[in-house]
C-alpha cells in the first residue's frame, strides 16, 4: 500500500501509540515513590510523574504544632514551581512550532524540558 494508505496507516498507529501514552500516564499517576533526607527527619512522597504529593517532617526539626502546615505550605510551593515550568515548556514549544497547534494531531510536545 502507498499514497494515502500508508498516510491512513500511519495516523491510525500515532493514535493507538497514543493512547497507550495516554494509560500509561494513568498508571504512572497511581505509583508512589518515597526519597528521605537526614535521616529519616524528611520524607518526601512522589507519584510516578515525578509530581510531589507529600511531604513529612520529624516533629524534632521543625516546631511541633506547625508540622503539617509546613508541610502544606512546602507542597504548595513546589506544585506552584512545576507549573510555572510547565508554562515555560508550552511557550518553547509553541515557539518551537511556529505557534502550530499539534494537539488536533494527537501530538502533545508539553512533556518536553
Amino acid at each position: 500500500m502507498s499514497g494515502i494508505g500508508d498516510w491512513f496507516n500511519m495516523m491510525k498507529n500515532t493514535k493507538d501509540l497514543m493512547e497507550k501514552a495516554k494509560t500509561a500516564q494513568a498508571e504512572l499517576a497511581k505509583l508512589t515513590a518515597e526519597g528521605q533526607a537526614g535521616a529519616g527527619l524528611v520524607t518526601a512522597r512522589v507519584n510516578g510523574l515525578g509530581e510531589l504529593v507529600a511531604i513529612d517532617f520529624d516533629k524534632s526539626v521543625v516546631n511541633p504544632h506547625e508540622v503539617e502546615m509546613l508541610s502544606d505550605l512546602v507542597v504548595g510551593a513546589v506544585a506552584d514551581a512545576r507549573r510555572k515550568g510547565a508554562e515555560l515548556r508550552s511557550k518553547a514549544v509553541a515557539e518551537m512550532t511556529g505557534g502550530l497547534d499539534l494537539s488536533a494531531l494527537g501530538i502533545d510536545l508539553g512533556g518536553l524540558g
